[in-house]
């Protein structure tokens, strides 16, 4: 193995230790291959594409989850009110209103088109991931970088559409100096742990001291700076 790969590897390494966490775990999420999880990640994910803070995207999450609206039904039941409350205290206000919106009939969408159960959409992929994007853009408020959002995370629990590593995440990788080939770079690790490296190098896009970090957690972990 060459002192380059085995830089790489490092740095993938390191970049899981300090920031390879998804962001549905970071909403509160258990994701599983269940109704109930899978909805929460749709509204996670309604969220996130909006042009606004991840965290602040998660924090709003949590918000409507606390308030019950945590599945299809929960949520069409919910007033257009009770659901711009709820973005509020996650502090998502400048969209609140037209994502409130979106909220409701994003929950029509999942009660009527999938039964409440987005496995059907998984169903009618067949396990093309290209055709999955395509399905997950029927649901309201989630354009190209939502469906991306949602495989990404999605892999976890639906293998069939691994590596799902976009552009977003190819920036983070650029950014660490890994490759930026979706293939190449879903070798660094795991196929367990695409969908938690997936986030991490978002992160990395998103923020520039992510890189700092993986570095200094690279140097502390005894692995010295390999040569390229």
């Amino acid at each position: 193995m060459s002192s380059a790969t085995t830089t790489r590897e490092e740095t993938a390494r390191a970049l899981l230790r300090t920031h390879g966490q998804t962001y549905a775990a970071e909403a509160g999420i258990r994701l599983r291959d269940t109704p109930k999880p899978l909805y929460q990640l749709l509204v996670l994910t309604c969220l996130l594409s909006a042009p606004i803070r991840a965290g602040v995207a998660v924090d709003a999450a949590r918000a409507l989850y606390d308030a019950g609206m945590s599945t299809p039904h929960r949520m069409r039941e919910a007033t257009w009110q009770q659901r711009v409350d709820a973005l509020g205290r996650g502090h998502y206000r400048r969209y609140d209103e037209s994502t409130a919106t979106t909220l409701g009939n994003g929950a029509e969408f999942v009660g009527e088109r999938c039964g409440g159960d987005l496995r059907r959409l998984r169903e009618e992929a067949d396990g093309d991931p290209g055709r999955m994007r395509r399905l997950l853009r029927e649901a309201p408020g989630l354009g190209p970088t939502g469906a991306d959002i949602f495989l990404r995370e999605v892999q976890g629990v639906w293998p069939e559409f691994r590596p799902h590593l976009d552009t977003k995440a190819t920036q983070g990788a650029e950014r660490l100096g890994l490759p930026t080939e979706p293939a190449r770079l879903a070798k660094l690790v795991g196929g367990e742990e695409l969908a938690r490296f997936a986030a991490a190098l978002v992160r990395a896009a998103l923020d520039r001291s992510v890189a700092g970090s993986v570095e200094d957690a690279r140097t502390a972990s005894g692995s010295g700076h390999g040569g390229s």
